[in-house]
């Protein structure tokens, strides 16, 4: 089981419902993404044995280490998600959401819902931890529901027993509008001695040098700001500030080739929302692409005309 090395800053791409399925996660991880994660997982769904939930635990194999977030707050039906969690091969860590704003979520005590009830929440915490038999246990919080409340929350994940901590800089309250407040995710840096990754509105590889050195996070989480642009890690890796058009059209093909790979023909209409944001890097003629793209179902059609778009030598800089 690989050990996760904290000795340098650690890039993980965050979970993102309808986004960071298999093939996404697996097109990340070739261009230089350090952990990613699954899709949050109903333990609930789970426990019940649905067979859409089973699927989204699988992972490619370039995949390690490899993440499963969980969300709840049962912990009878927790124990239950992690034993079947167990049985698969190829997971290193066991992660719980605290921090999904979604309505339908937080009205079940699960994602950020769990901030209003901190002894809960770290009941669920200590059941993961217990029946776990993956390397690592970690949270994904928000700094508190309504009101800022991280010093207390962080102390409850540590002393539960979390390995590390990933921070959404923001309250359920504010959604993904409010400022992120990168100075709260300093301060529990030097309140917890597990280790700590910097979440929100990280877009470019500036963005992600600042917040590491004004956090003196262990690490960076980026969600948002990798669909369309999942060569934001081999940007902030390299340095490189502009991405050359061959190698994203490498990483666009190669995403197309992995939903079909994964979702059979369909793949092709699901790719078109990833459509829409990769053609949004600044090439010619993005709109009447997105229109043609959105006509098209057919599988080895779709991959000419994308091949076709990206494949233009004239690229302005945006």
């Amino acid at each position: 089981m690989p050990k996760l090395d904290f000795s340098k800053p650690l890039y993980a791409l965050a979970p993102l419902a309808g986004f960071t399925d298999l093939p996404f996660r697996s097109v990340v991880k070739k261009f230089g993404v350090d952990l990613t994660v699954s899709e949050m997982i109903s333990s609930n769904a789970l426990a019940h044995n649905s067979k859409k939930t089973h699927k989204m635990l699988e992972k490619s194999e370039l995949e390690t280490p490899y993440s499963i977030q969980i969300a709840g707050s049962d912990l009878d039906v927790i124990k239950r998600a992690v034993e079947i969690i167990n049985e698969k091969e190829g997971i290193d860590i066991i992660d719980l959401n605290c921090g999904c704003p979604a309505p339908k979520v937080v009205n079940n005590l699960q994602g950020s819902s769990l901030l209003t009830d901190l002894d809960q929440m770290g009941k669920v915490i200590e059941t993961i931890k217990k029946y776990s038999n993956k390397e690592y246990t970690s949270v994904k919080m928000r700094l508190g529901f309504n009101e800022k409340n991280h010093i207390e929350i962080v102390k409850i994940i540590e002393d539960a027993g979390a390995d590390f901590l990933a921070v959404h800089g923001r309250t359920r309250a504010g959604k993904y509008k409010a400022a992120v407040d990168y100075d709260a995710i300093a301060q529990i840096k030097s309140t917890v001695s597990i280790p700590v990754i910097a979440n929100g509105d990280i877009d470019s590889p500036g963005k992600a040098k600042w917040v590491l050195e004004h956090t003196k996070a262990d690490g960076i989480m980026i969600g948002r700001a990798a669909v369309g642009n999942p060569w934001i890690f081999h940007q902030i890796k390299t340095g490189e500030e502009q991405v050359n058009t061959s190698l994203m059209r490498e990483v666009v093909l190669e995403h197309f080739d992995q939903m079909i790979d994964h979702y059979g023909d369909y793949g092709a209409i699901m790719f078109r929302k990833h459509l829409h944001t990769y053609s949004k890097a600044g090439f010619q003629g993005a709109s009447a692409f997105r229109n043609e793209v959105n006509t098209v179902s057919n599988a080895s059609q779709m991959r000419d005309i994308v091949y076709r778009f990206f494949s233009q030598e004239v690229f302005k800089k945006i």
